[in-house]
């Protein structure tokens, strides 16, 4: 394939990407980001890396709900072992840094959502994400969601003696629902409800 037909081959896969997040916007539904994920996995090649992740973080820095975009992320993108890593990096954690330092409002509604879906990828992956956002107390809540997310999810995977060493950092009201169960279980060494399923509700019993 020559250079100039390569490269019109890749501007209409721009074009097709970005009329398929117009879609998205307009129907807000999950059905799309599927059709888009199925896209990029297609024999032929897979849709501009930059194009495909930018779709996904301007729709999470948005004011409108991005409940499709964040269910997404989580059933398709986080919990498969084979794209988690990836697609966490581009959505948050090659720029948590930069997010925390300026602190604007539409990357911090970026850094929240993808925290509290965040539970499927791999605690290796996203540990020094996670270290780096407690840094903003306006991020504590969201940290708290993501390791709440992280023991809950039936893929959910973290390291409950570093996990319990953030939690016992977070800047959170002391009322707040499940801390202290979270805290119970993590103490306990317990890394996920589904693997042990009884230590939920013998937390719950306990703090109760």
């Amino acid at each position: 394939m020559t250079s100039s037909s390569t490269a019109f081959r890749r501007t209409g896969e721009r074009a097709e990407n970005r009329l398929a997040f117009g879609l998205l916007d307009l129907l807000d539904e999950y059905w799309v980001t599927c059709e888009i994920r199925f896209a990029n996995e297609s024999a032929e090649a897979p849709l501009p890396a930059d194009v495909l992740w930018d779709g996904y973080r301007q729709r999470l820095e948005a004011g409108r709900e991005a409940e499709a975009v964040t269910y997404s992320l989580w059933v398709d993108w986080f919990e498969d072992h084979g794209t988690s890593a990836t697609a966490f990096a581009e959505v948050l954690g090659d720029d948590i840094d930069r997010v925390v330092a300026e602190r604007s409002e539409a990357p911090l509604r970026r850094a929240r959502r993808v925290l509290e879906c965040s539970g499927p990828v791999r605690w290796t992956v996203k540990e020094l994400t996670y270290r780096t956002a407690m840094r903003l107390p306006d991020l504590h809540s969201a940290v708290f969601r993501g390791l709440l997310a992280s023991f809950h999810d039936v893929y959910g995977n973290l390291e409950p003696a570093a996990a319990l060493a953030l939690l016992d950092q977070l800047d959170l009201p002391t009322n707040t629902q499940h801390l202290v169960e979270l805290r119970h279980v993590l103490a306990a060494g317990y890394e996920n409800h589904f693997r042990s399923p009884g230590a939920w509700d013998d937390a719950v019993r306990s703090c109760s």
